[in-house]
């Protein structure tokens, strides 16, 4: 069935509104193709936001945002803010509050290998291949959240890392749901023996797993599944864990792909869902034609399965791209030695060759 949707296309900073204009063509793409009606809309966020209103997030955005009915999302961030820790007006507080605002509680982020770039990354490809894992990160609690004080003379500082049971609860339903369609397995990480909030987490998620009997349920240590995720990948299938040690884990776990350019992800709760590749502003690479936009169009593939269901359009995608490197075409990221020269492609370019896949 045809479907209409609106989606807002935000750029954001440095090599975003590179990716996303190849985000936005697959998904025209894909409209023509299976005569879905997709309508576009763009606004501002980030070091972008600020420089045009002195806001991360304007007003005009947020208002945009809750009309859409899914987000694509570029990259935030610039320089000047990495090299001034005072700035009290930054754009990452833009996502935060964008998060926070939509309800994004659950992050989701597939570590998803393909065949021809096992090489790409620095571990071994006999431990990589077969790895398939998704990870479910808590969004908006933990010491990202909680209240940050310091004090009066400068010299101490605190972050307080706080859940509450509802926020364990809803993430780790979505997480056993999705590991129920998957392999049946699911992985809770915290580190429970130190921190009471981890206590909560357990608890939570132990109280959760009696409604999946079907789903075998492991609960590890941060600290081991940190180590574990390098040595044996293939032992996760879902993994479920809070804000802070997601973010640790799942930028460790772009390792295994072989490049943060190929790695989606998106951030969901009850309502307008956020897509978005995982590498950052780059903004040493940006206007240079360099960036990779497989990750930008890989999320789009996401939106189309995650809010939309249509699994068929993102399987589409996904074996464009598939094709693609399988025709050993990289960008400069995912090249090696061994690459032909001649199909190591720009941002353009690759773009144009997945549009030509489809």
């Amino acid at each position: 069935m045809a479907l209409k949707k609106h989606i807002l296309v935000i750029p954001g900073d440095g090599i975003g509104t590179e990716v996303t204009t190849w985000g936005k063509a697959v998904l025209e793409a894909i409209g023509q193709k299976f005569g879905h009606e997709f309508t576009f809309d763009e606004a501002l966020m980030g070091h972008a936001g600020i420089e045009a209103t002195g806001n991360p997030l304007p007003d005009e955005t947020l208002a945009k945002a809750k009309a859409s009915d899914a987000i694509l999302f570029g990259a935030i961030g610039h320089i000047k803010y990495d090299n001034d820790p005072s700035a009290k007006v930054r754009p990452e507080q833009g996502l935060l509050k964008i998060r926070k605002e939509l309800g994004l509680y659950a992050n989701l982020r597939p570590i998803m290998l393909f065949d021809e770039l096992l090489d790409a990354s620095s571990l071994k490809p006999e431990i990589l291949k077969g790895t398939d894992i998704l990870f479910f990160r808590e969004l908006t609690g933990d010491v990202y959240f909680g209240e940050k004080k310091r004090s009066e003379d400068r010299n101490t500082a605190s972050d307080l890392m706080i859940y509450s049971r509802y926020e364990v609860e809803r993430i780790a339903i979505k997480a056993y749901e999705a590991a129920r369609v998957r392999g049946k397995r699911l992985c809770s990480v915290d580190k429970a023996n130190v921190l009471e909030s981890s206590r909560l987490w357990r608890e939570v998620v132990q109280e959760i797993a009696k409604q999946y009997p079907d789903v075998e349920t492991e609960h590890m240590f941060i600290d081991n599944a940190a180590m574990q995720l390098v040595k044996n990948p293939k032992k996760f299938d879902v993994v479920l864990t809070a804000n802070l040690f997601g973010d640790i884990l799942t930028d460790e776990a772009s390792q295994i792909a072989g490049s943060m350019g190929m790695l989606a992800s998106a951030s969901i709760g009850d309502g307008t869902g956020f897509f978005e590749p995982i590498h950052g502003s780059a903004h040493d690479i940006a206007g240079q034609d360099k960036a990779n936009p497989l990750a930008s169009i890989l999320s789009v593939a996401l939106m189309l399965e995650i809010s939309f269901g249509l699994k068929e359009e993102a399987k589409l995608i996904t074996s464009a791209i598939d094709k693609a490197l399988k025709q050993g075409y990289r960008t400069g990221d995912i090249a090696d030695a061994n690459t032909d020269k001649s199909k190591i492609l720009g941002t353009k370019a690759m773009g144009q060759k997945v549009l030509e896949y489809l």
